[in-house]
Parts: C-alpha cells; structure tokens; sequence
C-alpha cells in the first residue's frame, strides 16, 4: 500500500516545539528556525508540510498566521496543510489565499457540522478541508483536548466518507509527543469508516518502524 510521510512544525510563540499529550505546561523546544527546518523537509524530498499554530488552538483563533504564511511562501516545493483556532469561514479562506493547499477544521466542525457540512458543500473548497479528529479512547476531543465529547471518531469518519474532504487527520491524545508509535487499532477502524478518504495517522511516530507498521 502507497503512502506519504508528512513532516509537522509545531509553532508555539514562533518557536518550533512539542507538546505531550496537548499539555502546554509539558513542552519540548527545539533550538531550530521554522524557515530552516521547512527547507531541509523540502530537501529531504517531502512534498507535503503540516503546520499547528499552537496558540491558534488554545486561543481559539489564528494566532500565527504571518509566520504560517511565510512558512509557505518560503517553501513552494511543498504542499502545506495547517491549522490551529480555526473557527471561521473567514479563517479558512485567508489561509488558503495564502497559499495553504488544505486547511484543518477540528473543534469548530464537531460543534458546528452544519458550517462544516456547507464548507463541503462548496465546490471551491473541494478537497482542500483536513477533518481533524482528536481522541481520547476513540472518542472525539475538543478545544484543545480539555472536553470530550460522546462521539466515535469513527461514527464521524463514517459520516464524511463519499464527501470532498481532503483528508481525515486522526490523533490519539495519549500518544502525543510521546514518540511511541500512533495508535494503529483506531486509526484501521477510521480507514475502514471512510475507504475513499485518506487517513493521516498523526502523532507518535518516533521511529522508522512506526512507519513501516
């Protein structure tokens, strides 16, 4: 089976660094530039980016949207998917006239799935809008992880499946920042929910056989 690595720059206060387990108190910095680091994934041969503003999803707002636009400008040679405070159409639509290939929805469309479910109404955005699904024993965090909702991650993916969304982004909560290895189990049971859909198993990969598994 094909698949695509796609490298993450997590931006906190323009800083790139890692959360465990979404916890802002738990954060790992790295001492590098997100310029530089953006270049050397394009060098590396990736040919997708995905970019979390950090802040964005805790202040419920986009809160770093010059450096995610100079992320993309920077570099052409990659596709970037980004996200973070995401809550709005307006939202949406200056990130992608910025020059982002697809945008990542997460709380705003579980708790508004109408809006959402007319963002995909749009031909426009046909296949430019990630799902976010974060979860916490298969079931589906919000606003920064701190509520949890009663809904199946894989209910949702079954939901979306035969609708344009670009992509399903699924996290497991616990496996974040911990470089262990994503959850497999639920990330088959999304794939299975929605077959026509890519499914991005993010968080967790800290090694080359997480990929190979």
């Amino acid at each position: 089976m094909a698949y695509v690595i796609v490298p993450s720059i997590d931006l906190r206060e323009g800083r790139v660094v890692r959360l465990q387990q979404g916890d802002y108190g738990r954060q790992v910095n790295y001492d590098v530039d997100p310029l530089a680091t953006a270049a050397a994934f394009a060098e590396a041969g990736a040919t997708w980016m995905h970019v979390v503003d950090l802040d964005g999803a805790k202040e419920g707002r986009p809160a770093q949207a010059d450096l995610v636009a100079s992320l993309i400008r920077a570099t052409p040679a990659l596709r970037v998917q980004t996200g973070g405070g995401i809550r709005s159409t307006d939202d949406v639509e200056r990130l992608l006239d910025a020059g982002a290939a697809r945008v990542v929805v997460g709380t705003k469309a579980i708790e508004d799935w109408g809006w959402f479910q007319g963002l995909l109404d749009r031909a426009d955005l046909a296949h430019k809008l990630v799902l976010a699904l974060d979860a916490k024993n298969g079931m589906v965090a919000t606003r920064g992880w701190t509520e949890t909702s009663t809904r199946a991650a894989a209910d949702i993916a079954r939901e979306v499946s035969g609708r344009p969304v670009g992509a399903i982004l699924y996290t497991d909560v616990a496996k974040d920042g911990m470089l262990q290895g994503p959850n497999l189990h639920h990330t088959r049971l999304l794939a299975e929910a929605a077959p026509d859909l890519p499914v991005i198993a993010s968080v967790g990969v800290g090694h080359i056989r997480h990929i190979h598994e």
